[in-house]
């Protein structure tokens, strides 16, 4: 606690004027780089304009504004991905829930971006957590296809979208087949003629393409032509064994197809086809237990198998009740280390989960997730080891700029928290 206090005192002199400086130095820190190696000790970060500068141990000759983290937790933001951030407020209100389009006349065309309220609570209460950067999408409900997803960062800005249409989202398995119609066998018929459809215009670069739709409407071919020409990422829901391979096989019909395994539940049982296909998983963090047919082989170990088979895997934000969880999920999969039997990952490699992998798979490798020369800013300072339960940020940067970390939960923890039965709303009095 003591440590905790002379960091926040430092900090607020350091950052007296002006409060959201932009260059800066963390010293005398526990830094994690998120590149997977493991955590150095008395370590700092310099940014400079918004960017990290450098990294490192020992002491940097620098003479900007300096944060002495008294041996606290440095680490680049948690990028969390796949998520509906900014789409909803209240789940059970339909007015303020943009997750789902299932009577809207498109499919593939739909583009989140435009809708993505930066003022959400879901957005605040994340980036409290450490979160600062996302991958947001709507979900697949009138068409196996839901749409373009957003890479967004979750500042305090009216403008959140990083990245527009940085991926289109298609679900297979036992999800897709309730959508196509009862069966996987529509589903895998639906996909194939509607990207045969798109690469058939795969020169379009817009919607007046055609004069006429067949099985998809203009602007839905011209939301899937860069999908067809390998331009755009498809992340594709699937968890059975048997249905990873008939995804793979679609790089045979389609040779330039990015596709991204989304769920993954059995991957474990074809990790090394994965890993010689060269196809990124974003895959559920700890399903022990199947919660249908399709999820049988479901392990706890199945993401430490598929990262020892040389898969490239990141957690799906989508399978936790709050993606501000995903610290806790990758604690998880370093405490399967310890069980005999059981294959979880290394520390480094599961921060590396929830920071730089994903940002790679969401086309930021490098630029996010990550302390390294050129990278954002994103910078997240903790109370302890981020991976250990009860952890919780102190400061959170994002493009080098300090962040407020309240929202409706912190405002009503610290009104209700001490107060006094005398204090009641007099309506409470009869």
């Amino acid at each position: 606690m003591k440590a905790l206090a002379t960091l926040l005192a430092s900090a607020a002199i350091a950052f007296a004027a002006p409060a959201a400086a932009q260059s800066f130095v963390v010293t005398n820190a526990t830094v994690a780089a998120g590149d997977g190696s493991e955590p150095i000790e008395s370590g700092y970060v310099v940014v400079e304009n918004g960017k990290v500068a450098a990294i490192g141990s020992g002491t940097p000759a620098s003479n900007l504004p300096a944060i002495d983290a008294n041996g606290a937790w440095v680490t680049p933001g948690i990028f969390a991905t796949v998520t509906s951030l900014g789409l909803w407020d209240v789940g059970a209100v339909s007015e303020s829930n943009d997750t789902r389009a299932g009577g809207a006349p498109f499919s593939a065309a739909l583009d989140v971006a435009p809708v993505i309220n930066p003022s959400s609570q879901h957005i605040l209460v994340h980036r409290a957590s450490g979160i600062t950067r996302a991958a947001t999408v709507t979900l697949p409900s009138s068409s196996i296809f839901g749409g373009q997803g957003a890479v967004i960062d979750l500042g305090a800005d009216p403008d959140a979208v990083t990245q527009a249409r940085a991926f289109q989202v298609v679900a297979l398995g036992e999800y897709g087949g309730r959508i196509a119609g009862g069966s996987r066998v529509a589903t895998h018929t639906l996909l194939r003629a509607a990207l045969r459809e798109a690469s058939a215009n795969r020169a379009a670069t817009s919607a007046d393409i055609r004069s006429d739709d067949v099985l998809l409407t203009r602007f839905d071919a011209a939301a899937l032509a860069p999908v067809a020409r390998g331009e755009q990422p498809l992340y594709v829901y699937v968890e059975r064994a048997s249905d990873i391979r008939s995804t793979l096989a679609l790089k045979r019909e389609f040779p330039k197809l990015d596709l991204v395994l989304v769920g993954a539940s059995e991957g474990w049982l074809v990790a090394n086809e994965i890993a010689a296909a060269g196809v990124p998983v974003i895959a559920d963090g700890l399903d022990d237990l199947p919660a249908n047919f399709e999820e049988l082989a479901a392990t706890q170990s199945n993401i430490g198998r598929m990262v020892k088979a040389g898969v490239r895997v990141a957690l799906n934000a989508a399978a936790m009740e709050n993606p501000r969880n995903l610290n806790q999920y990758a604690g998880n999969l370093v405490a399967l280390t310890r069980i005999p039997g059981a294959d979880g990952l290394s520390w480094g490699q599961a921060f590396a989960a929830i920071t730089s992998v994903p940002a790679s798979i969401s086309g930021m490798g490098g630029k996010a997730g990550v302390l390294a020369p050129g990278a954002m800013g994103d910078l997240v300072i903790w109370d302890g080891d981020p991976l250990e339960v009860g952890s919780m940020p102190v400061k959170v940067y994002i493009d080098g700029i300090e962040q407020p970390l309240d929202s409706h939960q912190s405002r009503l923890r610290e009104r209700y928290r001490d107060l006094d039965t005398s204090d009641q709303p007099k309506g409470y009095d009869w």
